[in-house]
């Protein structure tokens, strides 16, 4: 039985007509971040319904569930997640999309979810919950593969303006770092820290990746198989860069103050749309949502829409390396052609049009983030996935393990030679 299918029927139990899994499979080796469940009630809710404290005030960030619903969305955090801190996550959550709603208000019908009612995962045991409207449409990802050019070019087109907008939404004075979001004890939202590190908030862009660079060496620390990296004096360059080379690698980002709504998971399977016109219906899954520079949404989104930004690669002559320099400077007036596996070429154009024709920043127009796309690679490669991840790390031999670390070992030194160190 796998982690996420423990007290799967426990969690099904209540006294409602019908509860459905959303997404969910029982063989799944990996561990959910939630359990998300369609809730159907016995009638329709009669009256306006909303939970109230005991002073009597709505929770911050929930209205109330409006009269005539049906259907809902439940998600239960599973306290087993991987890297996922619970101290906030549920808080951070909430507010993110608060904040989204507000900066996505334009647009008509709304596509944020709504809010009814959460409880925290800080408590004992973990389990925190968020009820929230079920939002119309079907996921982009179940059909974007047999889409038209035509048909992606429309889908990527609401896309940029979802992004041009988080990117101008003016945010409270409130937030004052970089990181994650909470509420303080007036329901105002305050800066806290990242839910997916466990640290923060900060002050700066560069302060964030400074820290989360000590964090994930004292991770690799721990680690059995990368051991710190202390062999072949790899952990002292990795002082050294910490240290010294962070703060150049920012020096190139004018833009650096600048902090924007990041949803940090910005892909179409995170997008709901009509399939009979096309048009998006829904943005969702702020689970690694937070405060960072616009560049950020960069170097964790856009999966399928030609790609994230990434950082340095030895092989500066493979698909990635040219894709990286056409985000940077300009693409080939002749495409390359598209392989199996390889780089959708139109596709990434095609994106890149719909960026450039709204005016967001994006990687061309972002100055530095190059720099600190290098920056990210480092931090990536410091904790890889198939060495650090307990689900995988079962899935795998010793000597794959130790293959992949080796590997690793060799990117990682010969990325921090092309940074100086």
């Amino acid at each position: 039985m796998s982690h996420n299918h423990a007290n799967y029927q426990g969690r099904l139990d209540f006294k409602i007509t019908d509860i459905t899994p959303v997404q969910y499979d029982p063989e799944c080796p990996f561990k959910f971040n939630n359990f998300v469940y369609r809730v159907s009630l016995p009638a329709p809710l009669s009256a306006d319904h909303s939970d109230k404290n005991k002073t009597g005030r709505s929770q911050p960030g929930s209205v109330a569930i409006p009269a005539g619903t049906r259907e809902l969305i439940m998600r239960l955090t599973n306290p087993d997640a991987e890297g996922m801190n619970p101290a906030t996550r549920v808080e951070n959550e909430v507010a993110i999309i608060t904040l989204a709603a507000n900066a996505l208000s334009s647009f008509k019908p709304h596509v944020v979810p709504r809010i009814y009612g959460w409880g925290s995962a800080a408590g004992q045991g973990g389990q925190g919950w968020i009820l929230q409207e079920l939002m119309p449409g079907s996921p982009v990802d179940e059909s974007f593969s047999k889409m038209t050019l035509s048909e992606k070019r429309g889908i990527f087109r609401q896309m940029v303006q979802f992004l041009k907008a988080l990117q101008e939404y003016n945010l409270p004075s409130t937030i004052t770092g970089f990181g994650g979001v909470t509420f303080d004890e007036t329901g105002r939202i305050v800066s806290a820290a990242m839910t997916s590190v466990g640290a923060g908030p900060w002050p700066s862009y560069q302060a964030s990746f400074e820290d989360r660079l000590k964090v994930a060496l004292k991770k690799a620390d721990e680690n059995p198989y990368i051991k710190g990296w202390h062999a072949n004096g790899l952990r002292e360059r990795l002082g050294a860069f910490v240290a010294q080379g962070v703060p150049a690698q920012f020096e190139t980002l004018t833009s650096r103050a600048d902090k924007a709504i990041v949803h940090a998971d910005f892909t179409a399977n995170n997008l709901l749309f009509d399939e009979k016109s096309g048009r998006i219906t829904a943005l969702i899954d702020y689970d690694f949502a937070c405060i960072s520079h616009p560049s950020y949404e960069f170097l964790r989104s856009f999966d399928g829409a030609g790609g994230q930004f990434r950082g340095w690669s030895s092989d500066e002559e493979s698909e990635q390396a040219m894709l990286r320099h056409a985000k940077l400077h300009e693409f080939p007036s002749a495409l390359p052609p598209t392989t199996e596996n390889g780089v959708q070429w139109e596709v990434a154009k095609a994106w890149e049009d719909e960026l450039e024709a709204a005016g967001v920043k994006r990687p061309r127009t972002i100055a530095g983030i190059d720099k600190v796309a290098d920056v990210d690679t480092v931090l990536c490669s410091i904790l890889p996935w198939r060495v650090s991840n307990s689900d995988i790390l079962r899935l795998q031999s010793e000597e794959v393990i130790v293959e992949c670390r080796n590997e690793n070992e060799e990117a990682l030194g010969k990325l921090l030679g092309r940074l100086g160190f």
